[in-house]
């Protein structure tokens, strides 16, 4: 099937619309748009990475806000902020026991489930391209990337132990395939299909 001039459009336009779909709630939703991504984020992101500014940078929005929606949520029960020993000013979030329940409740769910159904070579491809359009996407508009650690240039991996070189300091398991805030994409070789079309 040959690419014709329109696709790259639909394929845009399939994106937002799947997105908007997906993040629809009904009236009996327990939270808002907002709010899901912040409990969303908090349960995905590395221990350094789960502050307000943190979630702003993900959110593309000021630390006010961010601030403003991690509140509600504190209200709610369902995040609750530690500082840290290092540097009493910098709080890290995590999720509460009614955190973890109202996320197993998630309306993002019926696109999990959808994607679930795809075999896991298609899943493993797509999430490969999904991740290479939101990173170049972030690089194009000198916006924040968010990645998780093995597909980040500052990753670094021997025998048992993962180190990170921005943060110059060992990794733990669980947090490798956690989003950071430090990410940097690492740069991909041309292949030759992509070196072909630039000819």
């Amino acid at each position: 099937m040959t690419d014709t001039p329109q696709t790259p459009d639909r394929i845009a336009e399939l994106l937002v619309h799947v997105g908007r779909t997906a993040r629809t709630e009904d009236a009996g939703s327990a939270l808002t748009a907002a709010q899901w991504t912040c409990l969303r984020f908090f349960a995905r992101a590395n221990g350094s990475t789960r502050t307000p500014s943190g979630f702003a940078s993900f959110q593309a929005t000021t630390r006010g806000t961010a601030s403003q929606i991690i509140k509600s949520l504190e209200r709610k029960g369902l995040v609750t902020g530690t500082r840290s020993d290092r540097d009493r000013r910098s709080v890290s979030f995590d999720l509460t026991n009614h955190g973890r329940t109202i996320l197993a409740q998630d309306p993002l769910r019926d696109l999990i489930d959808v994607i679930d159904r795809l075999g896991a070579t298609e899943r493993n491809r797509f999430l490969t391209t999904l991740s290479r359009l939101a990173s170049t996407l972030a690089i194009q508009r000198d916006a924040p990337a968010f990645g998780t650690c093995q597909d980040c240039s500052h990753f670094a991996a021997s025998d048992d132990t993962a180190y990170c070189a921005c943060m110059a300091e060992e990794l733990a398991a669980v947090d490798i395939p956690k989003l950071c805030a430090s990410y940097t994409p690492t740069p991909e070789p041309q292949s030759q299909g992509d070196r072909h079309d630039a000819d």
